[in-house]
């Protein structure tokens, strides 16, 4: 039982609670004790992909943890919240309503390596305790600088009259007023591309201030955590009737589709014994990074590539 259950993350469920679920349908499904992690950890009032790890896959939960992410996410303006999104406390209000031009044009400034402080409802540590906790007790918490990357952030929502923007004509504009680029819109629905330590709601809150107000987010759908994608994701109902069904091999996805995203490194089998003890391959025609060394379709050890060195970073015992 080595390998991937790819959750779409209900609302109101967390990350925490998502992994008992699967050793729960695991239990039910006769699997008996299984080593289970997660791959991100996901917001309660978040939805979408959450990749769960099973036997040896809980070795590359770190390396899902680094990886990078898309969200859509959705911004009302007019209220900030101490939270940065819906379940919070009002804390600021603003009447200015930007248009759909104006956030276009902002958008930019918000694209490629930028500096971000995280909300203080959030799990980082300050002072060896979750900030959640202190914000939750009233304390004051000063959240640190820090720097992210966003890959690439675009207008992807329906804000207005129910239509993609990108469909506007100037026709429609000039018939619809609420298509019109200039007029003030409530809300905009965003899809991002970000590194790790990116936090949607810290870029939701600046991107409104940027545009002469304030917001907060009150939709966030993770839709690809590394190589993760929402078409491979299943819900939970799915997976208990799996569970039930007692076919749960049907829906969990091979250890290795966590390591789709970086080349193959096929080894002979005497090199597979070296990598297997923790040696160092020498002289191997490779381009330098990480790699899925494997013997034939099974794979071996993730490691790292570096001058025709390569060396184990997570061996798999399979």
């Amino acid at each position: 039982m080595n390998g991937w259950i790819i959750l779409d993350k209900p609302l109101a469920l967390g990350s925490t609670q998502a992994v008992a679920a699967v050793k729960r349908a695991l239990r039910d499904g006769g699997f008996g004790k299984v080593k289970v992690g997660h791959g991100g950890t996901l917001d309660p009032l978040a939805t979408g992909v959450l990749p769960i790890a099973l036997g040896e896959a809980t070795k590359l939960c770190g390396r899902m943890l680094d990886a990078s992410k898309i969200y859509e996410f959705t911004i009302r303006f007019g209220e900030q919240t101490d939270t940065l999104d819906a379940e919070g406390v009002v804390m600021a209000t603003s009447a200015h309503r930007p248009s759909i031009g104006e956030v276009e044009a902002v958008l930019q400034r918000f694209t490629g390596p930028i500096e971000q402080v995280p909300p203080a409802f959030s799990a980082i540590k300050v002072d060896g305790q979750r900030a959640y906790d202190l914000a939750r007790a009233g304390a004051e918490v000063e959240m640190k600088v820090r720097a992210v990357v966003v890959h690439s952030l675009t207008l992807g929502g329906r804000p207005c009259g129910g239509r993609d923007p990108a469909a506007w004509t100037p026709d429609e504009e000039k018939l619809d007023p609420c298509l019109r680029r200039d007029d003030g819109v409530g809300e905009v629905t965003l899809t991002a591309h970000v590194s790790k330590g990116t936090y949607i709601r810290s870029l939701a809150r600046d991107i409104a201030l940027a545009l002469g107000t304030v917001g907060h987010v009150t939709m966030l759908r993770r839709t690809k955590a590394g190589p993760f994608a929402l078409n491979q994701a299943i819900s939970l109902d799915k997976m208990r009737e799996c569970s039930k069904g007692r076919s749960l091999e049907d829906i969990i996805l091979p250890l290795e589709a966590g390591l789709d995203d970086i080349p193959a490194l096929d080894l002979s089998p005497d090199q597979a014994r070296l990598i297997r003890q923790g040696q160092v391959l020498g002289g191997i025609a490779a381009n330098d990074g990480l790699h899925c060394a494997r013997l034939g379709e099974n794979p071996v050890a993730l490691v790292e590539v570096s001058d025709g060195n390569v060396r184990v970073v997570r061996g798999f015992n399979l």
